[in-house]
């Protein structure tokens, strides 16, 4: 079977998208785990450069950096089509691969985390971030 891999968007035009790579276990709480999807577990900070990142999760502040892939990754779009044949009796089905974004980086948390002992109210208004994850 033949897949064709779509792509609406220039080589050089198509989102960029990042790896977050932690190391050890994010563990969720038991009322959040049928609702994993959309869950905001901290904020990922680039505070001054490119290259350095902080990632803070509760009353903890990782450090990391952004790290060049190998080889890029493309992030793929599954869409499945039914297709009846002229008797209606047997169904055929085809798959299309559209192309969402490229990662070509990863930003990796490869240190211990560092304890934050201020309240979360401080870390918020003081502490401005570009994303939430």
């Amino acid at each position: 079977m033949q897949i064709q891999v779509k792509c609406g968007c220039a080589e050089e035009k198509c989102p960029e998208w990042a790896i977050v790579e932690l190391q050890g276990v994010v563990e969720v709480q038991p009322s959040f785990q049928g609702t994993l999807q959309n869950l905001e577990i901290g904020q990922l900070c680039r505070p001054s450069s490119q290259e350095n990142y902080t990632f803070t999760v509760g009353y903890h502040e990782l450090s990391g950096s952004k790290v060049p892939l190998k080889k890029p990754f493309v992030v793929l779009k599954k869409t499945r089509h039914l297709d009846a044949n002229q008797n209606g009796d047997s169904k055929s089905s085809s798959v299309d691969l559209e192309v969402v974004g490229i990662i070509r980086h990863r930003i990796l948390f490869k240190a211990r985390p560092k304890a934050l002992i201020s309240s979360m109210f401080y870390l918020i208004l003081l502490k401005p971030c570009l994303f939430s994850v």
